[in-house]
């Protein structure tokens, strides 16, 4: 047998590989060998991977077939061939530490009925059609909110087979997060340990939960030194509930040495439980180096009306405005502020207004909003809210000052002052008064100011003086289900439209909100009202169609939503006197929820043609 010198190369015929000519000191070259006889390499994986994903017919199998051989089992062949050599190259290694057992959570389990009814909900949560869809099934993905938030107020624990899917829906869902963690509870936590998209959970909600080592001292201060942002701050919201100095404490250790990103998230932790004890350290932080750290202080130093900083702010804002005698009928005037000096910059009081608006007006309405409205009393000659807000402004500074004046009741949450700001809600102007042309006030917000049963009061009689055009934000604050007479006036009003003609979709947002805010018991009432009515002059096409189909849909999802209470009644009060529909009927008194309100709205008499 002939051997190759060492300076020869071989040819393309002799070998398919190509060589480099090895240096004068390289051992011979093997004997060369057909190309028959010379294995080929190995196709890489993926190429494999891809033909198989591809199909044979798409892209040609990066391998070389037998005769008579197809493509498709020549790539099955190559792929088992270099599965064997994938796995033979492993190396052994040691075994990975066994993750610990998940904690016990000693809540009851959901009743069987309830747990399937979780399994149709997560299985169908990405095909909501939203407010505009048509067709009379409700829609389950707007229901699984409220079920969850029903489950957990049960106090049952997810079964464990559906906390991947509960896990699931909460990642692609921030407004589920609460309800399904609380619901998933400790298991959850465990879960998300083992898998990276879910490691929101670990987050938390700011419980208990949240402090490491059940609120051992060293393991809390090792979590804040060495923890992710994310952990540090649900760690702080945790300590603050707690223990509020502790937080405090915790954060004033380290606050130099924090990003101003990051010292802004830490500062907002401390609205909650916000007491006199944390005035010294937000008075610091009026000097930080971040002027949105500084502005945020300053707003939470205006909610504590004893701090000295509202103090200044008041003693500003009362030298601009005060009560003018001059006039005969007593009448508000106004001076603003000339200049905007470093002391009120460190107060928080923005120097720059926004576009459009004037620097004197926009350095005016930052001293009211952090002004105490307890001290306008006394500026006033002792009247109260009412009697202060009635009285007039001169120099058209009406709106400017309103305007403020609202956003302080929202900051204070002061009830007498947003309702005086509100005012009577069936008054014939009050729709132009509450809301003037210019004005930038927030009827919603101050809604959340006043107590659940007045809030729906007032918005029930906002609604039957004005219709629905301007209440749907009004709605998404009052609590549910609707109290009596607030789903009476929805229901009116929607009937109203109907008869007018209106266009159907323009309150389909509504619709949406009645199907998940109205009390269950009142689906037997609004049967009459899924009927087919005869179109007016002028009304859309189709419009009488359409309002069947969203009634329909209406009273399916009421009593959907009755069925799912149900199913979540605890076992030990299944024997419990019945407070359905049924027993409304039987008894003829309207049923009431468990604050005792009346159950079921008014409905109107039924259109005849």
């Amino acid at each position: 047998m002939t051997r190759t010198t060492p300076t020869t190369s071989p040819t393309p015929t002799t070998s398919p590989l190509p060589t480099t000519s090895p240096t004068p000191s390289a051992p011979p070259a093997p004997p060369a060998r057909s190309a028959a006889a010379t294995p080929a390499a190995p196709a890489p994986w993926s190429e494999l991977v891809s033909a198989a994903l591809l199909g044979t017919e798409r892209r040609t199998p990066p391998v070389a077939a037998r005769p008579g051989q197809g493509a498709a089992a020549a790539l099955l062949d190559a792929a088992a061939v270099s599965t064997v050599r994938r796995r033979a190259a492993l190396r052994p290694a040691l075994a990975g530490e066994r993750p610990a057992p998940a904690p016990a959570d000693p809540r009851p389990l959901l009743p069987p009925a309830a747990r399937r009814r979780l399994s149709l909900l997560l299985a169908d949560r990405g095909t909501g059609g939203g407010g505009s869809r048509r067709g009379t099934a409700p829609d389950l993905t707007e229901l699984l909110p409220q079920w969850l938030t029903a489950a957990v107020d049960h106090g049952y624990r997810a079964p464990e087979v559906l906390l991947p899917a509960l896990l699931d829906a909460a990642r692609a869902r921030t407004d589920l997060r609460s309800a399904a963690l609380a619901l998933a509870g400790p298991r959850a936590r465990w879960l998300a340990r083992l898998n990276d998209e879910w490691k929101f959970a670990l987050r938390g909600t700011g419980s208990r939960a949240g402090l490491p080592g059940d609120g051992d001292p060293a393991a809390v201060r090792r979590t804040w030194e060495e923890g992710l942002f994310a952990e540090r701050v649900n760690l702080l919201t945790a300590l603050r509930r707690q223990d509020p100095p502790a937080g405090l404490a915790l954060l004033t250790a380290t606050w130099s040495t924090e990003r101003a990103e990051d010292r802004l998230m830490f500062l907002d932790s401390l609205r909650e439980d916000l007491s006199a004890a944390d005035e010294p350290f937000l008075e610091q932080a009026l000097s930080d180096r971040s002027r949105n750290v500084r502005a945020t202080a300053a707003e939470l130093l205006s909610t504590l009306p004893g701090s000295a900083l509202a103090a200044r702010m008041a003693q500003r804002a009362h030298t601009c405005i005060g009560l003018d005698r001059t006039a005969g009928a007593p009448v508000i005037a106004v001076e603003a502020p000339h200049e905007c000096d470093a002391g009120m910059q460190r107060d928080g009081v923005a120097p720059k207004p926004p576009s459009g608006r004037g620097e004197r007006s926009w350095w005016l309405s930052q001293l009211v909003e952090a002004t105490p409205l307890d001290g306008w009393h006394a500026r006033f000659g002792g009247r109260d809210a009412a009697a202060i807000i009635a009285l007039p402004v001169g120099d058209d500074w009406r709106t400017e000052l309103h305007d403020a004046w609202c956003r302080a009741a929202v900051r204070q949450r002061n009830t007498d002052w947003a309702r005086a700001l509100l005012g009577a809600p069936a008054a014939p102007s009050q729709a132009t008064e509450v809301a003037p042309a210019g004005s930038s006030r927030d009827l919603t917000k101050l809604l959340t100011v006043l107590p659940e049963d007045e809030r729906a009061r007032w918005v029930a009689e906002f609604i039957a003086a004005h219709g629905l055009s301007e209440a749907f934000r009004m709605l998404g604050v009052c609590a549910v289900p609707w109290a009596e007479p607030l789903g009476g006036a929805v229901v009116d009003a929607l009937d109203i439209a109907r008869d007018a003609g209106s266009y159907p979709w323009s309150f389909s947002g509504v619709m949406g909100l009645a199907e998940r805010c109205l009390d269950p018991a009142a689906a037997d009432r609004l049967d009459m009202l899924t009927a087919v009515t005869d179109e007016p002059e002028g009304a859309s096409p189709g419009s009488g169609g359409y309002w069947s189909e969203a009634f329909q849909r209406l009273v399916g999802t009421l009593r959907l939503r009755a069925t799912m209470r149900t199913e979540l009644t605890p076992p030990h009060t299944a024997d419990a006197p019945d407070t359905g529909p049924g027993a409304a009927r039987s008894t003829g008194t309207a049923p009431t929820d468990p604050d005792g309100a009346a159950a079921g709205p008014r409905v109107p008499r039924p259109h005849v043609p």
